[in-house]
């Protein structure tokens, strides 16, 4: 049986100073923890709602980008303008790292290339329209360039950065067809159309490329008339519906609505289904029902029975359709990805949470074309 041995002197003195030791580790570790924990960052103002890795996106940016895109012809409660204000910080804070994401890309969006977008944008409106409306709405010529400066300065960037990037192989479109052969089986006689869509009032969703969107039924004419004038000078229909297409779910493919069967046809308002069923392939005609018009294009017409791959419109749509998933997945990827990458504080988010939905008291906001 051992012996307990008695502490000397000497080793009660060296415990001591062993527990004192650990005592002064523990607080200076203590200490260290708080100091490497990071502060709550604080706004500059109550008109500072965002900062992104160091730049303010304020108050009167988000008032100035919603007034631009809602629909000021509704009353909204003050819950659904919040909503969507918060909806709009966030692709302003988007914008703001992919605007950052430009420079370091060495991007430029050259004024020759505002000008013509700008011309474009507004091309549909008349002067005097077009003035009321942004009279209507408390914005200047300036506040619209600088907001179709942004987004066409990020859309280079998506560009660069995910378009540039995705590419479909041959052995991929065989893999789809293979996997899907019985798409291609037509079991009727079908036309393959597209369309491109413009409807006489705002829309609550709108997905085309430059966003654009007809907000009178004297605008959506006119830019009916536009639309047509490109397209008889050689532009590109596909183009042509990713950008000013107000159906959201075909201007991203382009218009394309694949093979419709002709007893789907048949189903159509009478102006629709004569313009694709009267009409041969390749050609387009101007549909207009209950004020909304549509630009119909005949692709292709095929008759009852199997496609494959040496039908050249079978490879094409197969390729857009893999093209754009992986766009879709990729751009996803891409935004998410630099959004974990920026430092972001979105005060107006925090003050909402905060205050259980309540919009706390705001100082005036910055004079409109700041």
């Amino acid at each position: 049986m051992s012996v307990p041995t008695v502490p000397t002197r000497d080793s009660r003195h060296v415990s001591r100073r062993f527990v004192v030791i650990l005592s002064v580790l523990a607080a200076s570790g203590a200490a260290a923890a708080c100091r490497s924990t990071p502060a709550t960052p604080q706004p500059s103002s109550a008109n500072t709602w965002a900062v992104v890795d160091g730049r303010e996106v304020t108050r009167e940016d988000v008032e100035t980008a919603y007034r631009r895109t809602a629909d000021v012809s509704k009353t909204l409660s003050d819950e659904e303008a919040l909503t969507g204000k918060l909806g709009l910080l966030n692709e302003l804070i988007v914008q703001e790292i992919l605007l950052a994401k430009a420079g370091e890309l060495k991007i430029e969006l050259a004024d020759s290339e505002l000008d013509a977008a700008y011309g474009e944008a507004r091309k549909n409106m008349p002067d005097e329209a077009y003035q009321q409306e942004l009279t209507r709405r408390n914005l200047t010529v300036a506040n619209m360039r600088e907001g179709l400066r942004r987004e066409l300065l990020s859309q280079k960037v998506i560009e660069r950065e995910v378009g540039s990037k995705v590419a479909v192989t041959d052995q991929e479109v065989t893999d789809f067809f293979n996997a899907n052969r019985a798409q291609f089986n037509l079991a009727e006689e079908a036309y393959h159309i597209a369309q491109i869509v413009v409807t006489p009032g705002r829309d609550a969703q709108i997905a085309n490329r430059t966003r654009d969107d007809a907000a009178t039924p004297q605008a959506a004419t006119a830019k009916i008339r536009m639309l047509m004038e490109r397209l008889k000078g050689g532009a590109s229909f596909q183009d042509l519906a990713m950008d000013f297409s107000e159906d959201p779910e075909s201007a991203t493919r382009g218009g394309d609505l694949g093979f419709v069967p002709v007893s789907s046809l048949k189903q159509a308002p009478p102006p629709l289904r004569d313009a694709v069923l009267k009409a041969a392939p390749g050609t387009v005609n101007v549909v207009t029902v209950n004020g909304v018009h549509t630009i119909v294009l005949v692709v292709a017409h095929q008759t009852a029975g199997q496609r494959d791959l040496s039908v050249p419109a079978v490879r094409e749509n197969i390729t857009k359709t893999l093209t754009a998933r992986k766009e879709q997945l990729l751009r996803a990827a891409y935004l998410t990805a630099v959004r974990s990458d920026a430092k972001v504080s979105n005060f107006l988010a925090r003050r909402l949470v905060e205050s259980q939905g309540k919009m706390p008291a705001l100082g005036p906001a910055a004079p409109s074309g700041k």
